[in-house]
């Protein structure tokens, strides 16, 4: 690497919700820019108006701020090199469509959308190149005169790249290394629209990238035709010796079948594919994220790493110092990643029960007396500790311990058909005397007289245990039956096993 000051940009579109390769592109860049000590800008590419939507900006900053990814200039920061939205910045971008222009680079272009249409339907595979531009109606085939008067009547255009045709284009990729393309394969793209003022992204970042010096442009997108025509506009812009380094990274793609990952993939298989919940300013469809589906931001962080790249050896659970120290694009897949949100579940559940209890029980406060308990703090602490290795959401703990909140209403069917026994009632009659003439009742006492005085009345082990178990949780679940017992106490204990008797006796 040069001694060049590390400067990389997040630049997304407020299109609507972002998406989670565009949190991963994100994350890339953060490991990078710290690991080299350096700056993560968070650029903000909103010049397609017609696509814009609203709330769409706060909603990535809002993102960004729950995911704990911070950035050291950009639209909610500041900085010495903004504006960092870039319809601010329109007076900048206009200097440089007229250097393209005023150089040969690039011309002018006054083709409808019926007149493209047209073209798309009579030549196929129609391309706005050197082979086409010929026929169609721009600055190269309209004499001076016309093309003034049109200028001068307002009739809409836009300025596209002159790319001459069989020219090597040679693009340095850190993925990738050196990948040579022919220009013939890269159409004229638009660089500027005169219908809004505003460049396309093409020329846009580009400037942008310039102009705030970036060192290192990361970005997760189809790499043809966006990196040869990015290097071609460097070179036509004068700005070849200050092109930063690229690294296009692999796509993130669908679980199943082929193709990128999408909304509609999270929709069939039932995973988020957006960080925060998003409802549609329009539609007013809602699609969940994964802050309100129980993910914690360090955990999916964790997650998303590993989808396109590895540490190498077999390390998975990696904190964000580690993450930034182990980052290297040497280690990054070339190809695309299936996205395996099974595995994304597994990250949540063991970040969860490596938590604190304490944090944990916080969470699952509001679970408990949204079912109707107001119980101690410390009490579902206890509870937590006991199940949270059972789980991979906070969500799910309440189908894990809700017999800690209330006896259980009714027992499950199979498993009084298969463990209750004629003889189940009378021993669990006498279990619960001998319980009741106990002196104390923690988990290690009360499992080894109970295992004592099962062995000295010669009943099975796994009788007892089974029915002792149905009649406390409701089911054939749950933690070590004697933590269970420990934390419900004595009196709850007696009570949930003289119940059982009582409705199951003559099953």
């Amino acid at each position: 690497m040069s001694d060049k000051k590390v400067r990389v940009r997040f630049a997304p579109s407020p299109t609507g919700p972002l998406h989670i390769g565009g949190v991963r592109t994100a994350l890339y860049n953060y490991l990078f820019a710290k690991q080299h000590n350096g700056k993560l800008i968070l650029r903000i590419e909103d010049t397609d108006s017609q696509r814009f939507v609203p709330g769409a900006e706060e909603y990535i900053v809002e993102s960004f701020k729950w995911l704990g990814i911070s950035f050291d200039e950009g639209v909610a920061t500041g900085g010495a090199y903004g504006p960092y939205r870039q319809s601010e910045r329109k007076s900048i971008y206009k200097e440089y469509v007229d250097y393209l222009l005023d150089n040969e680079k690039a011309y002018i272009a006054f083709d409808t959308p019926d007149e493209l249409n047209a073209k798309r339907e009579s030549i196929a595979n129609f391309q706005y190149d050197a082979s086409t531009r010929g026929i169609m109606r721009n600055s190269l085939t309209l004499a001076k005169e016309e093309c003034d008067a049109l200028l001068a009547a307002s009739v809409p255009y836009v300025v596209r790249i002159k790319i001459e045709p069989d020219r090597e284009v040679v693009v340095n990729d850190m993925l990738r290394g050196e990948v040579k393309v022919n220009s013939s394969v890269l159409d004229d793209k638009v660089l500027y629209k005169s219908a809004d003022s505003l460049p396309t992204y093409h020329l846009a970042n580009i400037v942008d990238d310039h102009l705030m010096e970036v060192s290192h442009v990361i970005r997760g997108e189809e790499w043809l035709p966006s990196a040869p025509l990015h290097v071609l506009l460097y070179q036509y812009l004068g700005w070849a010796d200050t092109m930063p380094a690229f690294a296009h990274l692999p796509l993130l793609l669908k679980p199943e079948g082929n193709g990128k990952l999408s909304k509609r993939d999270g929709d069939r298989l039932g995973f988020p594919v957006f960080p925060l919940r998003w409802t549609d300013p329009k539609s007013g469809e809602t699609s969940t994220g994964y802050r309100e589906s129980g993910y914690f931001p360090d955990a999916l962080l964790n997650f998303l790493s590993l989808q396109g790249w590895n540490p190498g050896g077999n390390r998975e659970m990696l904190l964000m110092d580690e993450l930034i120290e182990l980052f290297s694009f040497d280690h990054c897949s070339k190809s695309g990643a299936k996205f395996d949100y099974e595995k994304g579940k597994w990250f949540n559940g063991q970040y969860l029960q490596k938590k604190e209890n304490k944090e944990i029980a916080a969470l699952f406060v509001p679970i408990v007396k949204e079912n109707g308990f107001a119980v101690a703090s410390d009490y579902i602490e206890k509870v937590v500790a006991l199940v949270k290795e059972r789980v991979s959401f906070v969500s799910e703990l309440w189908d894990q311990a809700s017999f800690f909140f209330a006896a259980p209403g009714s027992y499950d069917e199979k498993a009084v058909k298969k463990r209750w026994k004629p003889e189940s009632a009378g021993q669990l009659t006498a279990l619960a005397d001998f319980l009741d003439a106990l002196p104390g009742f923690s988990s290690e006492a009360t499992e080894e007289a109970v295992k004592s005085w099962i062995e000295q009345k010669e009943y099975s082990l796994g009788g007892v245990m089974n029915v002792f178990r149905l009649a406390l949780v409701g089911e054939l679940k749950g933690p070590h039956i004697f933590d269970i017992t420990a934390l419900l106490g004595k009196e709850e204990t007696i009570g949930r096993i003289r119940k059982a008797v009582d409705v199951l006796k003559d099953c």
